[in-house]
């Protein structure tokens, strides 16, 4: 199955608990991505609190499967970093080596990014009870698939428009 469908279409998990290296596996993995500057402001949270997990599903309108996975990982950014909007930078290319290796580890996950909607972001952290000088950007709830769907291929061809 194409790793892009497969990721993407995991909803549901078995009441199973992932493993801590496994968590520290796929997190090892992000952070392998090139970095702006040799700056990586991330900090992890790992969830595993049923109420939290609960909590923030609540949050994000798509975030429903968030209370039916084992587990969350909830991503931050230091507000001290020189550059904060190389965060974003940053995540994005570490997202692409986050997806593979949780495919590797047998997992599924979905990414609801919460930044920069700033009300979400509250809402996490308090969730969360992050320190002040840490913003929450993304919720990353995952866990060993339940079933797996196929999603239908989105390609259409239609939609590229060669110069000639």
């Amino acid at each position: 199955m194409n790793t892009l469908y497969h990721r993407v279409s995991i909803r549901k998990y078995q009441d199973r608990p992932v493993e801590k290296e496994k968590i520290e596996a796929v997190l090892r993995a992000a952070m392998q991505a090139p970095s702006a500057g040799n700056q990586q402001p991330w900090e992890f949270y790992v969830v595993t609190d049923r109420a939290k997990l609960n909590a923030l599903s609540k949050v994000h309108p798509y975030a429903g499967m968030v209370k039916d996975a084992p587990v969350a990982i909830v991503s931050a950014y230091r507000t001290e970093c020189w550059m904060p909007e190389y965060a974003q930078i940053d995540l994005s290319i570490a997202m692409e080596n986050l997806w593979l290796e949780t495919d590797a580890q047998g997992l599924g996950g979905v990414w609801l990014g919460i930044a920069p909607l700033e009300e979400r972001m509250k809402a996490v952290e308090e969730i969360v009870k992050m320190p002040d000088n840490l913003h929450a950007f993304a919720i990353f709830p995952l866990g060993y698939p339940a079933e797996e769907r196929k999603q239908q291929d989105r390609f259409d061809a239609s939609r590229i428009h060669w110069e000639e």
